[in-house]
């Protein structure tokens, strides 16, 4: 999720890049729908919550399917469009990063408005 800020640096100014990027709902849609993209995690270390499906951080020689619509997904979004990006100029254009990745999925994405299953997880 690229953030700039306002000139004086007091606020965020926050942009969503569909070339880039995938929302949470469509990525919640695809789930509820049966046809999920391939997921993967791409933190270094897992954390406190993951989506239900996802493969954990693959190694540097990894390389996404050519004929799946692939999302990256972190904390925040960030290290997902860094990888994105790279992924993207080498020929991978399935590929997209969670945008706002889990901290927006678990606000935008209430169990009281979608129903229980969020496909969110929480390891123990």
């Amino acid at each position: 999720m690229p953030t700039r800020y306002t000139e004086d640096g007091a606020a965020p100014i926050v942009q969503f890049d569909p070339q880039l990027e995938v929302s949470p709902f469509a990525v919640f849609r695809r789930l509820r729908e049966g046809r999920p993209p391939l997921l993967v995690d791409v933190r270094p270390a897992p954390g406190a919550l993951s989506l239900a499906g996802s493969l954990a951080a693959p190694d540097a020689g990894w390389s996404p399917p050519a004929d799946e619509d692939v999302v990256l997904f972190d904390e925040d979004g960030t290290l997902a469009c860094e990888a994105a990006r790279r992924l993207q100029a080498a020929g991978h254009p399935r590929v997209r990063a969670l945008f706002g990745g889990l901290s927006l999925w678990e606000f935008a994405l209430d169990p009281e408005v979608v129903g229980a299953e969020t496909y969110l997880r929480r390891r123990s």
